[in-house]
């Protein structure tokens, strides 16, 4: 199957015509804000997805326009159709072809289309040609059109998932071809065929952060809100963490989404996407063209953007399958690209080591996972049970085990009563309970500077490498008291195996120099006790 040909036009920010993004100001334009809980950059991690079962990705597969299509001419050429030496159709076929797929009266664009069909069916071996003993060029059904037409899962989605890999390389070299070279007589030119080579590269590692961001974004998306303003997608692969963009970047912009946008049209055909190209009426400078053409309404760019307006910048979606194509390629590069429920076999201690191990930024869907699985009392049980402990990961495993807790809500409250006076879960506990309204009595004194120590330590572990803004917030919110030296006085004795460390931070971090100089002193001392034991 060969990809629409395209002529795209060699832009830079400077000589693009029309209403383009970079005429708005980013927030206006995009919605785009900054996240103060960024994940550490320092590794890729990939939030886990929930996917459907695979009878219902293979139920979505069949139904893509032009898969149907595809199957619908491995059947029509059953038991064979003649064709000719390079295994293309006839002409009176291809007429045929395009009527069979619902063309009434198939013009040329029908039969192009009918044939792009044709072309794919056989890359992907649902059609097969060869010769006959008499020396006749043939087309046969290949040998899982049986199974394709069935619904076996395994066979459709080996089908769709073939396709998808065909249509992301060639989406990527449509986007890259310079009709230049091609019309020009400059195919044979060894600097050309680089140069188109080096585009082929650049258009599909573009489009395949493009897809990584996206996978990203669905998987973090609440449900019903998937859909990203490409302009969105751009920024995200433009702007760096934490910066403004400035008048170069949104020209950039501009540009990744004008060479964006066609590539996903070719993955939306396929299905992988949702998609709504850009409004090509916004690259004209709103006069008339053809005489007696309408102008297109310009977008006022004085006033804040409407919705309508916002989408004729473009949109996209990544739909169930999308989300299957990208895991599966990510896990291909090497990823570890989690699903939902990996780890609802794993009993509670299992399930919070396992969290905890793998610093998981993303624990919420696999703990509701888990959580569903399970009588509630039973699973507040065993997650109370694995959050003890006094090792070193131990602050993180009970900060999941509350995230667990909240998971499974009103119903935990028989078990977490259960633990109130244990040393270790006992401020947690009631802590937990009296956010519910539960009669419980406050933790004692020394139980709830514990939890204190422990609560940070938990956030320190979870955010090491970050810019400590979820650290510097708790810092500030510490309930010290107008006597510093007191409440410091009475941390620095806890026995908590990250006293120094809590206590070290918030030395470098409270924004009241008093309470900072009276956290260093007590760091000096637990140090000193730690030493001892």
């Amino acid at each position: 199957m060969a990809g629409r040909s395209r002529n795209t036009p060699d832009q830079q920010p400077s000589e693009t015509e029309g209403l383009l993004p970079a005429d708005y100001d980013l927030a206006d334009l995009y919605g785009a804000q900054s996240g103060d809980e960024d994940p550490d950059d320092t590794a890729v991690l990939i939030p886990p997805i929930a996917l459907p079962e695979d009878a219902e990705l293979a139920a979505a597969a069949l139904a893509v326009p032009l898969i149907s299509k595809v199957v619908a001419l491995a059947r029509w050429i059953a038991p064979h159709r003649e064709v000719d030496e390079h295994g293309d159709l006839g002409e009176d076929d291809r007429v045929r072809a395009a009527r069979m797929l619902g063309a009434e009266d198939p013009d040329e664009g029908d039969v192009v289309e009918a044939m792009r069909a044709w072309a794919l069916a056989c890359d992907l071996d649902l059609v097969e040609t060869g010769t006959t003993d008499d020396g006749a060029h043939v087309a046969i059904p290949g040998p899982d059109l049986d199974a394709i037409e069935a619904g076996e899962p395994a066979a459709v989605l080996g089908l769709w998932f073939e396709a998808a890999e065909l249509v992301r390389e060639l989406a990527a070299e449509a986007e890259s071809v310079d009709p230049e070279v091609v019309e020009g007589g400059a195919s044979d030119d060894p600097e050309a065929l680089a140069e188109v080579e080096d585009a082929r590269e650049q258009a599909a590692e573009i489009l395949d952060e493009a897809l990584h961001v996206l996978y990203e974004t669905t998987a973090f998306a609440e449900p019903g809100a998937e859909t990203v303003p490409l302009g969105v997608l751009a920024a995200l692969l433009v702007v760096p963490d934490g910066q403004e963009p400035d008048e170069e970047m949104l020209g950039e912009i501009t540009d990744l989404m004008v060479v964006l946008d066609p590539m996903l049209g070719d993955l939306a055909e396929l299905g992988l996407l949702e998609h709504r190209p850009i409004d090509p009426d916004l690259f004209e400078e709103g006069e008339e063209g053809a005489e007696g053409a309408e102008a297109a309404e310009p977008v006022d760019t004085d006033r804040p953007l409407t919705d309508e307006d916002a989408a004729r910048f473009g949109t996209v979606r990544l739909t169930p399958l999308g989300q299957y194509a990208v895991r599966e390629w990510l896990l291909a590069e090497g990823y570890d690209a989690p699903l939902v429920g990996d780890l609802a076999d794993q009993d509670g201690a299992e399930l919070l080591r396992s969290l905890a191990e793998s610093a998981q930024l993303f624990a919420e869907p696999e703990l509701k996972a888990w959580a569903a699985a399970r009588a509630p009392q039973d699973a507040a049980r065993e997650l109370l049970a694995g959050a003890r402990g006094r090792d070193a990961q131990s602050p993180v495993r009970r900060y999941y085990c509350v995230l667990g807790l909240g998971e499974i809500g009103e119903e935990a409250v028989p078990a977490v009563l259960e633990a109130v006076d244990d040393p270790e879960l006992g401020g947690l506990a009631r802590e937990w309970l009296r956010a519910r309204g539960a009669d419980v009595p406050a933790a004692e004194r020394e139980v709830a500077l514990w939890r204190v120590v422990d609560s940070m330590a938990a956030v320190m572990l979870l955010t090491a490498g970050e810019g400590g803004g979820r650290l510097q917030s708790l810092v500030a919110d510490l309930p010290v008291t107008d006597n510093p030296a007191s409440y410091f006085g009475e941390l620095w004795r806890v026995p908590h195996p990250m006293t120094v460390e809590v206590l070290d931070a918030v030395g470098e971090l409270h924004l009241d120099r008093k309470v900072a100089k009276e956290a260093r002193r007590a760091a000096v001392k637990a140090r000193s006790l730690r030493a001892q034991g």
